[in-house]
């Protein structure tokens, strides 16, 4: 074969291969930000025009718990939602924000949202909602809010449709269904949840040891007893849909005394990780705090029938 063919075949092999490449990952990237659902929604918008607001009367026992920049705007909360209680934490306040008694505040600008909701868990522990959602300050977007799995990526559509009887069922709810990113099989080893990290956060906590030594069953996890607490380790696995949006009911709360969640915010007071990672960190492991398995990755269709009502 003279050179000039095999150049000319190997480019083109390279060439096949890198568009292989490029296909998958835009089907990855199409999937995780579902853009056809989105463009089809956006559409139907166009020709049915706004839905209209819901939800009106007072407040009612449930709560949204969200933190935000000084800067950033959060009034669609009480615009659009006004039959949900709101606990919104400023976690970079002004020196008059501070000084505002009616201002909620984080004692650190630290682990991203976490902080706000261990600071709400911890200061309302013994007079919680009966429901607990905790969502992000932004609305909407197709970038920015892309993880808000709900028509539009719209956290007002989501919070009209949740099912709040199912959250009560289930006691813990990731609001995302969708499994990209967080649940496919390769996102379920990640280098922010270490042996270490484990430890350090959940020693002498309630927590579940979810991979104790051969013998002990899984029905008396909750009952182990600090010696045994040794035993605790790291599962292999750590799985559920990003992005740290989720439900809970008052009683999946206080499955774990207050000082559990009081031990959580110190750990991200104190650890050398910076405000990204610590919060990444929480990130994957909420649904364990919560009470949930290692991996919770519910079937998507099922999950959005439950969650969502979209049978």
């Amino acid at each position: 074969m003279k050179s000039g063919l095999r150049i000319t075949l190997c480019a083109s092999l390279l060439l096949c291969f890198s568009l292989w490449l490029l296909e998958s990952h835009l089907q990855d990237l199409c999937n995780q930000y579902r853009a056809g659902s989105y463009l089809a929604e956006w559409l139907d918008l166009k020709d049915s025009g706004p839905a209209p607001a819901t939800g009106e009367g007072p407040p009612g026992d449930k709560v949204i718990v969200m933190a935000k920049l000084e800067e950033e705007h959060t009034e669609w909360v009480e615009e659009e939602l006004p039959d949900w209680q709101r606990a919104i934490y400023t976690v970079n306040p002004s020196l008059d924000s501070g000084a505002d008694p009616e201002r909620l505040t984080t004692p650190s600008n630290k682990g991203h949202e976490s902080m706000a909701y261990l600071s709400y868990v911890i200061d309302h522990y013994d007079h919680l909602p009966s429901t607990i959602v905790f969502l992000h300050s932004h609305r909407s977007g197709f970038l920015l809010a892309w993880h808000v799995d709900a028509p539009l990526h719209d956290n007002v559509a989501a919070m009209r449709m949740l099912q709040l009887d199912f959250v009560q069922q289930n006691g813990y709810v990731n609001l995302r269904c969708n499994w990209n990113p967080g649940c496919k099989e390769s996102h379920r080893y990640n280098r922010h949840v270490t042996d270490q990290v484990w430890h350090d956060i959940f020693e002498g906590t309630s927590t579940p040891a979810l991979n104790v030594s051969e013998g002990i069953s899984p029905a008396t996890e909750w009952q182990l007893d600090a010696p045994v607490q040794k035993y605790l380790r790291k599962p292999d696995q750590i799985g559920a849909a990003c992005c740290a949006q989720f439900a809970v009911s008052s009683d999946q709360v206080r499955r774990r005394p207050r000082e559990d969640y009081v031990k959580i915010r110190q750990w991200v007071l104190d650890t050398e990780l910076n405000d990204a990672s610590s919060g990444r960190v929480l990130e994957f492991l909420w649904h364990v705090i919560f009470g949930m398995e290692s991996v919770y990755c519910p079937d998507e269709e099922a999950c959005y029938c439950q969650v969502y009502g979209r049978c």
